[in-house]
């Protein structure tokens, strides 16, 4: 299976405004996004192995910069050099039609910020943020990003409902397709919301 590297560009660019780094520039088959943080200075994203890959691995000497690739472990390990390790995959997701109704649960209120980074909170009975998420649209496609939930308020239908208002948002503002990047855990809750996997997206 191969990325399609416009989903990839997409949800790259959408990353990139949920987070309000500088936008990413082509690099050699793939991306790079200048992020600017104490730790993570940069990321390059390519939708398959590709030699500039190997290239980075064996030039990059300096930390938190890190390489991105739709591809399995055992294809990435090949162009490694020493030094490079390969974290806990992410799950590339799309989304093609709605993810239903979902009724909030009780004693939690909606807090819903629209711009164009949307926020929705969902807040305990004490106005403290149980949950949260980000969605941004970018040519039909809303991005979410950053979907948590505190671990004390999991498994009440909080992520349900925040992914919802968040959907509903983003079709309002013209998104016809979801895509995210889930973590292992947060792939059942996606799957069960009707998301598909598009690809793994191996971070080193």
């Amino acid at each position: 299976m191969r990325a399609d590297p416009h989903i990839v560009a997409t949800w790259v660019r959408g990353w990139t405004l949920a987070r309000e780094t500088t936008p990413p520039t082509p690099y050699k088959g793939g991306l790079r996004v200048d992020v600017g943080w104490p730790e993570q200075k940069a990321r390059y994203v390519f939708p398959a192995v590709v030699p500039a890959i190997g290239e980075l691995a064996s030039t990059i000497n300096e930390p938190w910069v890190f390489l991105k690739a739709c591809a399995s472990p055992d294809a990435m390990q090949p162009i490694l050099t020493t030094g490079w390790a390969i974290q806990r995959p992410g799950y590339m997701m799309t989304l093609a039609g709605s993810m239903g109704d979902f009724e909030r649960p009780e004693g939690y209120a909606l807090d819903v910020i629209e711009g164009p980074i949307s926020i929705v909170r969902a807040l305990d009975p004490a106005g403290e943020a149980a949950a949260i998420g980000r969605v941004v649209v970018v040519d039909g496609f809303a991005i979410y990003d950053r979907i948590e939930t505190r671990p004390e308020h999991r498994r009440r239908g909080l992520a349900r409902a925040v992914m919802k208002a968040l959907e509903t948002i983003g079709r309002e503002q013209g998104a016809v397709r979801g895509v995210l990047v889930a973590t292992p855990e947060g792939r059942a809750l996606y799957e069960s919301l009707g998301w598909e996997l598009h690809l793994s997206l191996i971070h080193i």
